[in-house]
């Protein structure tokens, strides 16, 4: 029998997967930065934009996610599922911005090693 996820868990996941999505359309695809970074490329926040964008293209994010997945899945104990639960969070920004081939794997691997039943000792 699987555990269940507990509900706080859920809604810290759904405000990071909204605050992703606002980076998304608030930040990297308005075209007010759009155009404001292409005027003055050494405000900070185009920096910032521009940092982020090379994560998403060297898919930092989505590899991370995969990383810690794995190694969460492959864990005993508290340990896996605190990786699992690091890989959830670099996983759903990875989803967001653009890297989904990798991140699609990170989620579902994570998802399923927090519902995994513990071993029996």
């Amino acid at each position: 029998m699987s555990r269940p996820v507990p509900l706080m868990l859920l809604l810290v996941l759904s405000l990071w997967l909204a605050a992703c999505y606002g980076v998304r359309f608030g930040f990297m695809e308005d075209g007010q930065w759009v155009g404001a970074c292409a005027d003055d490329a050494g405000l900070w926040q185009c920096q910032v934009r521009a940092t982020l964008g090379l994560l998403i293209h060297w898919r930092v994010l989505a590899w991370v996610a995969l990383g810690a997945a794995l190694l969460g899945f492959l864990l005993p104990g508290r340990k896996g599922s605190v990786l699992a639960v690091v890989a959830l969070l670099f996983a759903l920004p990875a989803l967001v911005l653009y890297t989904a081939s990798l991140a699609v794997f990170a989620l579902v691997i994570a998802a399923l090693r927090l519902v995994r039943a513990p071993r029996p000792a």
